[in-house]
């Protein structure tokens, strides 16, 4: 693709919550280089009226995907979780640069049909991890990996929900559970605050006895050995009180994220070291915008993404030996893995939130537990 080429042409591939709360709203902080012309959904009345929001000329049923393929250069892939490898290998197989949603896939094994894909077609394949553009989170990393907490000891985090009866998150065969939701964010702020991988991990779950969770684990709590003197621990719920954070504490300070994970709010972390308090805190932000104008640059100037492929396929490892670990009761090894492409202060992108836009024939994932 030439370099000239002034924008990318997208298509956003489902049109459930997260597409049009967040994905959709992002293109107009995106302009520069990217552009909305096409969205994919099997609802008829969400494609009408998000195309005429949105001012999109062409919609398409998920029968008449490859007909879209032909008509952009990118897409955004806003699927279940059980539906990104077969998309993206599509796309791949079409010319068709692919930013998907994570967790990336539901087994190693498609993690890696996707790679290769794309990487046969030579088109650009990025995983959708919005914080390693927010500059808030990037300072954090920064602050842990350059030395200001001492020697990293360990991390804890905490990330729950009350989800909603029905939502896909709820349903195993669309690659539903707490791990593949919202565990990876957990593993992936591990992972690259002590920047380097783990090599044992070991989980317990458990479930209340709600129906409505019957399918999946309803919370989970995960050990993470990253050599032999580095831990970390999370524990996931979808029925408890909303809860965002991260600490994670070194011999000569601490760092403690809440909120962390949120992409509808504003983000805040409190720095202690030997005893001074540092307080660092951003307003709501639009998350997604940054990751269109990245792929699209990364599009246009062949560079390889980070967060690549390589980075969603070592998340989706661990959430798999996680849950063989809770179903065994035992601790289960993880092989070696060398990781040299990590997020950096360099990447960080800023734009201004976005208002929530009206809904259509969707609602979000969690609901009020009171």
């Amino acid at each position: 693709m030439a370099a000239a080429k002034r924008r990318i042409r997208y298509a956003v591939v489902g049109l459930g919550h997260i597409a049009q709360v967040a994905v959709l709203p992002a293109f107009a902080h995106a302009a520069r280089n990217s552009q909305l012309v096409a969205v994919v959904s099997g609802d008829r009345t969400k494609r009408r009226e998000i195309a005429r929001r949105y001012g999109i000329e062409q919609t398409f049923t998920y029968e008449e995907y490859d007909q879209c393929l032909r008509i952009v250069d990118a897409v955004y892939i806003a699927l279940p979780n059980s539906m990104h490898a077969e998309y993206t290998i599509r796309a791949a197989r079409a010319g068709v640069h692919v930013l998907c949603e994570k967790p990336m896939a539901v087994t190693v094994d498609e993690c890696r049909r996707m790679i290769a894909a794309c990487r046969k077609a030579d088109v650009r394949l990025m995983i959708a991890y919005r914080l390693h553009f927010e500059t808030l989170n990037l300072s954090a990393i920064e602050a842990a990996r350059g030395g200001e907490l001492g020697q990293l000891k360990y991390f804890n985090s905490s990330f729950s929900m009350t989800v909603r009866r029905g939502d896909i998150r709820t349903k195993r065969s669309y690659g539903g559970g707490t791990l593949y939701d919202i565990g990876v964010y957990c593993i992936n702020a591990a992972r690259n605050l002590f920047g380097t991988e783990p090599t044992q991990v070991s989980a317990v779950s458990i479930n209340s006895g709600l129906a409505s969770l019957s399918e999946i684990d309803e919370t989970t709590a995960a050990i993470l050995r990253f050599g032999d003197d580095r831990l970390a621990t999370f524990v996931t719920s979808f029925h408890a009180a909303d809860v965002a954070a991260y600490r994670i504490v070194g011999t000569r300070g601490q760092l403690h994220a809440d909120p962390v994970y949120e992409y509808a709010g504003g983000l805040q972390y409190t720095l202690t070291r030997e005893g001074k308090r540092t307080r660092k805190s951003v307003g709501k932000r639009d998350q997604f915008a940054p990751e269109l104008v990245y792929f699209s640059d990364c599009i246009l100037n062949k560079r390889t993404p980070e967060p690549s492929g390589e980075e969603g396929l070592q998340d989706v490892r661990i959430v798999q030996a996680l849950y063989k670990s809770a179903a065994s009761g035992k601790p289960v090894s993880l092989p070696p893995v060398a990781r040299d492409a990590r997020p950096t202060i360099r990447q960080g992108i800023t734009r201004p939130g976005v208002r929530k836009p009206p809904l259509v024939k969707v609602q979000g994932a969690s609901v009020d537990p009171r």
